[in-house]
């Protein structure tokens, strides 16, 4: 029998809230040694994630985008929106302003070994498993899997 994302995934996982001051997100991440949380409403329904990569903003900072000007006039060799976006989260106070609205969902009935395809086909370091309504019922990392492999030695993820 095939093992399946709801065996292995960590149930009601910690979450923050868009409206969580960064502080405490960046406290919870810290003291509990973890590398991202879930952001929910107040329905539950999943809105994104924040993780260490978008914190990196806060220190790294933006850097303007290149450009040339021609006859007092900027033209822009990237996307100024990306630079907006950047900023904003090198500014930002609140979880809502730095999270990553783009995030990578599974579904609790999926086979581990799906779970696993995806995190490497996506190059993601966590999967947030949601019921049919999209409210967060647990988070999948690859640390769990990991785990399990240790635990079930020769077993069939």
């Amino acid at each position: 029998m095939s093992t399946t994302v709801a065996d292995v995934m960590t149930r009601d996982p910690i979450t923050v809230h868009p409206e969580t001051p960064l502080n405490d997100a960046i406290k919870i991440l810290a003291e509990r040694r973890i590398s991202g949380l879930p952001v929910i409403n107040q329905q539950s329904q999943l809105v994104g994630v924040i993780s260490e990569a978008d914190l990196m903003w806060q220190e790294t900072g933006v850097t303007l985008p290149a450009h040339i000007m021609i006859l007092d006039s900027v033209i822009y060799l990237e996307n100024p929106a990306k630079y907006e976006r950047d900023l904003h989260k090198a500014l930002g106070q609140t979880v809502g302003e730095v999270m990553s609205k783009e995030v990578v969902t599974i579904t609790s009935e999926k086979s581990l070994r799906k779970a696993a395809q995806t995190m490497h086909d996506r190059k993601v370091p966590r999967l947030l498993v949601v019921d049919a309504t999209g409210s967060l019922i647990g988070i999948l990392t690859r640390g769990d899997i990991v785990r399990f492999m240790a635990s079930h030695p020769g077993m069939d993820a």
